[in-house]
Order: C-alpha cells, then sequence, then structure tokens
C-alpha cells in the first residue's frame, strides 16, 4: 500500500511540475494562480495544498530538481584544472541542450531570480572556480570581475537557448572559454 501512495504522490508531483511549466510559457508566476494550475493539472485544490503551500514553493521545487540533476550531472566529470575548463563548459552546454525546454522556462522573465541566482553560484562552482587572476588584483576586484563573467555567461546561455540552439554545445564552450580567457581584445 505505502508503494502505491507513493507512486500516487510522485505522480500527483509530476503532473503539477508539468502544469507549472506550461502555464509560465505564458504567464509570470506572480500572475499565476492556485486555480489555474490544478485546472491545467486536474487536480483539485484539496491535492494541491497536501503538496504545495503555494505556487512559489512548486516553482522552487522544480528549480531544486533541476539544479540536483545539473550539479550530479557536472559532479560525475573530475575537471579540477583551469585547463579542463573548456570540456567542463561543454559538458555545461551539453547538459542545457538537453534540457532546454525546461531551461529556457526557468530562465524566462516568467520565474523569479532564485533560480538565476543559484545558476551563477553554479556556474562559479564549476567554471570559474579555478579561474586565476593577476596577483596583482585584491579579493574585492576579482569578485566583481567574477560576477561579470558569470552573469554574462549566464545571459549568453540564455541567448543560445532563446536563438534555437544555434551552434553546437563544444562551439558555444568555445566562445565562452576564449571570452573569458580574452576577452574583448580577443575577439576578431
Amino acid at each position: 500500500m505505502t508503494s502505491k501512495m507513493d507512486r500516487r504522490k510522485q505522480y500527483t508531483r509530476m503532473v503539477l511540475k508539468e502544469s507549472l511549466l506550461k502555464l509560465l510559457q505564458e504567464k509570470s508566476i506572480s500572475n499565476l494562480t492556485i486555480k489555474e494550475i490544478c485546472e491545467t493539472a486536474d487536480i483539485n485544490r484539496s491535492t494541491y495544498y497536501a503538496h504545495y503551500s503555494n505556487q512559489y514553493e512548486l516553482l522552487e521545487s522544480i528549480e531544486e530538481e533541476f539544479i540536483e540533476d545539473l550539479v550530479a550531472t557536472l559532479g560525475r566529470y573530475n575537471f579540477s584544472k583551469e585547463e579542463e575548463a573548456l570540456q567542463m563548459t561543454e559538458k555545461l552546454f551539453e547538459f542545457l541542450a538537453d534540457k532546454n525546454g525546461i531551461c529556457k522556462i526557468l530562465l524566462s522573465e516568467n520565474t523569479d531570480m532564485y533560480f538565476l541566482k543559484k545558476g551563477m553560484g553554479i556556474t562559479h562552482e564549476f567554471i570559474f572556480k579555478n579561474w586565476v587572476t593577476d596577483s596583482r588584483i585584491d579579493q574585492e576586484t576579482y569578485e566583481y570581475i567574477n560576477m561579470f563573467m558569470v552573469s554574462g555567461s549566464i545571459h549568453v546561455i540564455k541567448n543560445w537557448l532563446e536563438n534555437g540552439m544555434d551552434k553546437t554545445p563544444g562551439e558555444m564552450a568555445g566562445i565562452l572559454h576564449h571570452f573569458i580567457n580574452r576577452g574583448l581584445s580577443g575577439v576578431r
């Protein structure tokens, strides 16, 4: 009986997540109602409230699940040296290409800033953690430079997804890696 309840619970949560993602393609999270989510999922409100207290909690669970999957995927690789950052960046782009539908929704203006901030943290952890700057740059300046690169990288990813992934993950990794290491002076 317990496994039957677990499957039912998993199914309900899956349907709620799919319904919210569908609605987020058209409306912002702040303009969505529980009623709309329930109608799309074809469940009643009491069932919804048995799982989530509001639409933001449901969105957060989707974001957390995506982030856990991303971290688990990138964590399988042991790219710890700066030279290997290109390979890690390509793995990141491959993951995003595979999950492009949900990724576009989570990076859209229809969600909240949590996912973007968390994505920036992950990008820093896996891509920029071993990036070495000139030793003459103080820690505070380094943090500003790092934030600039990470936020720029997130927006490059967002643009790539919105443009239908017009370049391969390898090409995108190369572009990002080249820009990070050589800046605008290296662009021809």
